[in-house]
């Protein structure tokens, strides 16, 4: 048995699949997968959480968290980088996971993945029904507030759950599902309707900047970091910093915590290796390209918001068209909304489309019904129906669920896939230094065993209730593997076939 759940996949085994019938179609080139990562990355975590951790976690030391939150992500980033040239499959970390430790590991982060990615695209979904709201308020249109909030949420004065009086976000339903009939339909067309949506929110997010930056007020910068420069914890007991009414860490580092999830996004590059036309040349330049971007606009979007608003007054649902409204351009409140709108729609486009390669992977290794989830369309060449298992379960947690636990949630089974992927780094050039690396991540062994420092540190800055969470959807995990995936393992059968 342990050597049934340490059993690696080999690499030649992945040459052979990529050979196979049952492949995505190569059609995406450097500039589609850098667009597809920015699609992916800018959205709801520049558009609505920066609100949120101006406010609750770090005031204006935001600036600084981001920081902190792109340095982790860029040490990842090279690791994936490696792991993409030597291995452009679809499937990202759960497809390292099985070359490098094994399995049960590869199982682990595959589940995890299914997590960060659903969560995500939840978390994408709620932010983008806060803003199609505020694009109707001004038209004077408001919607009932029993059809465009989740049931409960936390409230960080409380520190606990409270009843909204409300019973789903039906907004949040409807566009999950239109992006779910977009994704069915076709990689090629879903990706030009990426790179239009893109293409809008860098334009309108250099706007904000350029035309916000005349109305900062650096009296609004002071005090810089009210809650301190750390907001470090350790399974719920804060080491480092202060601590909210819920017991939750605040500062800088918490802050980061929390915008970590605005660099959620460019990881999924990776996931699209398969369908790109030179993957050991094209992805490794998709994965930084979109995070140098992504990084650049979001410290100057930050800047500027902090510096126009106080951080007392940022509005947690939709702070970047708000900003606009209480400084009295209301033509910049509907520009941004509009364009909030079509980058979160990227966003969870990009996000969904991610889910459903994820569960495609898994599915091609029999750890997942294969029939369902690893079925790709004999017309459009996609994952079909993992794509709308996908969709059904995103527009229920986006429906039900609010976005301060969504976006919790998302952060720490992302952190866990960095973590791994930068240590399976070290694994895999120990253990097999002959495999071809087109691209190599630089600074051995410096930049991978920071990468899981920086992102561990990032997971203990999270409230407690997010280690529970996390340990809960794992334990549902195991059973799933040791009640079906164990028995079903094609390369497991295969490699037992041949002894």
């Amino acid at each position: 048995m342990p050597s049934r759940l340490f059993q690696k996949k080999s690499y030649e085994a992945y040459v052979a699949e990529m050979k196979g019938e049952n492949r995505l179609r190569r059609v995406l080139g450097p500039i589609s997968l850098a667009s597809l990562g920015i699609g992916s990355t800018i959205g709801t975590g520049i558009f609505v959480l920066t609100g949120l951790a101006v406010h609750d976690k770090a005031g204006p030391a935001l600036i600084v968290s981001y920081m902190a939150s792109g340095l982790a992500c860029v040490f990842a980033a090279l690791c994936y980088a490696e792991f993409a040239s030597m291995v452009p499959v679809a499937g990202s970390t759960y497809t390292y996971a099985y070359a490098t430790l094994g399995e049960m590991f590869a199982w682990v982060i595959g589940w995890d993945l299914v997590l960060e990615y659903a969560m995500a695209a939840a978390t994408v979904a709620n932010g983008w029904s806060e803003y199609f709201k505020s694009f109707l308020n001004s038209f004077g249109v408001n919607l009932p507030a029993s059809i465009t909030k989740a049931p409960f949420d936390y409230d960080p004065n409380l520190g606990h759950l409270i009843l909204t009086h409300t019973y789903l976000d039906l907004p949040a339903i409807l566009i999950t599902a239109l992006i779910t009939w977009l994704l069915v339909i076709g990689i090629r067309e879903s990706a030009g309707a990426n790179n239009v949506m893109v293409g809008i929110k860098v334009v309108v997010i250099l706007l904000v900047i350029v035309v916000g930056v005349f109305f900062i007020k650096t009296a609004n910068w002071h005090p810089f970091a009210p809650y301190g420069w750390t907001g470090i914890s350790f399974f719920g007991k804060t080491l480092l910093g202060q601590t909210g009414k819920g017991g939750e860490p605040l500062g800088m580092l918490a802050g980061a915590s929390i915008v970590f999830f605005s660099y959620i996004g460019f990881e999924s590059v990776s996931t699209h290796a398969e369908e790109a036309r030179n993957p050991q040349k094209d992805v490794p330049i998709g994965l930084i390209a979109s995070l140098i971007v992504c990084t650049v606009l979001y410290i100057g979007v930050t800047v500027v918001l902090t510096g126009m608003v106080p951080a007392d007054k940022m509005n947690l649902s939709a702070p970047v068209s708000d900003a606009f409204k209480q400084i009295g351009m209301p033509w910049m409140q509907f520009i941004v909304s509009v364009a909030a709108m079509a980058g979160i729609t990227s966003v969870l486009l990009v996000t969904i489309l991610s889910q459903a390669r994820i569960l495609l992977a898994i599915a091609r290794d029999g750890l997942l019904p294969t029939n369902f989830f690893g079925a790709v369309h004999s017309r459009y060449r996609t994952p079909w129906k993992a794509t709308i298992a996908t969709g059904i379960f995103v527009a229920v947690f986006a429906a039900f669920v609010p976005l301060r636990i969504l976006a919790e949630l998302v952060n720490i089974g992302t952190l866990l896939a960095f973590v791994i992927v930068c240590l399976a780094v070290l694994i895999m050039r120990q253990r097999h230094p002959e495999i071809p690396r087109p691209f190599r991540c630089p600074g051995m062994p410096y930049v991978p065993i920071l990468g899981s420092v920086f992102c561990a540190l990032l997971m203990f800055s999270l409230p407690k209730e997010n280690w529970l969470r996390l340990l809960v959807w794992l334990l549902i995990g195991f059973a799933i593997y040791f009640g079906y995936g164990r028995y079903h393992s094609k390369y497991a059968q295969t490699e037992k076939s041949k002894n």
